[in-house]
């Protein structure tokens, strides 16, 4: 029996999301495309079109994916950091990174440019539920206002995918610098911008 026959209707689409996820993390945004998450699940070239009608809408169902899923992963590291409202927010800087080592999906992908005129309501949900968790986490710490809380997090996301950059550019190359070891620098390094120490 082939791998397509394998698959009943629902799940080669979850199939297919999954697939997308894993050569996101072995090759980038760049590498990306329909075909190869085809051969990935051993279908036909035309199988993910019976769910997918393009490369936008693949890649919007693993937007949506990702969005919720790193939610999830920043709202644990913030419970898991306790009450302090800096603390928390750093604590979303490693999620990030430990979150996108593992998947490949960070915001290049989650916000990714070709997805903004897709007409795909879930998708936009996810996304708007991820930077509302985010500005939150950044209110709490006492931004006086909104357009400062977003400005707070912009600057700790832009910690956290730097950092993630540089793990997956092998600037971290001794075994000592695992994706944990690299969020925790993150982590670190949020902290400092958030709540800079007094002198």
């Amino acid at each position: 029996m082939s791998a397509e026959r394998g698959y009943h209707h629902g799940d080669l689409r979850a199939a297919l999301i999954q697939a997308s996820f894993e050569l996101l993390a072995e090759g980038g945004l760049q590498r990306f495309s329909v075909a190869a998450v085809a051969r990935r699940l051993g279908v036909s070239s035309a199988a993910p079109y019976r769910h997918f009608p393009d490369r936008a809408h693949l890649l919007g169902a693993v937007s949506a994916a990702a969005a919720r899923d790193l939610r999830a992963a920043i709202a644990a590291a913030a419970a898991a950091a306790g009450t302090d409202p800096a603390e928390r927010l750093a604590a979303a800087a490693g999620a990030y990174v430990r979150y996108v080592a593992g998947t490949g999906a960070g915001v290049q992908v989650i916000y990714a440019a070709e997805l903004y005129d897709l007409p795909d309501e879930a998708r936009r949900e996810q996304t708007r539920a991820l930077m509302t968790t985010l500005i939150d986490l950044a209110t709490a710490t006492g931004s006086r206002s909104y357009q400062e809380a977003v400005r707070l997090v912009e600057a700790t996301i832009a910690v956290a995918h730097g950092y993630t950059s540089l793990l997956a550019d092998g600037f971290f190359a001794r075994k000592a610098h695992s994706s944990d070891a690299v969020a925790d620098r993150a982590t670190a390094a949020a902290r400092a911008l958030i709540a800079p120490p007094r002198r």
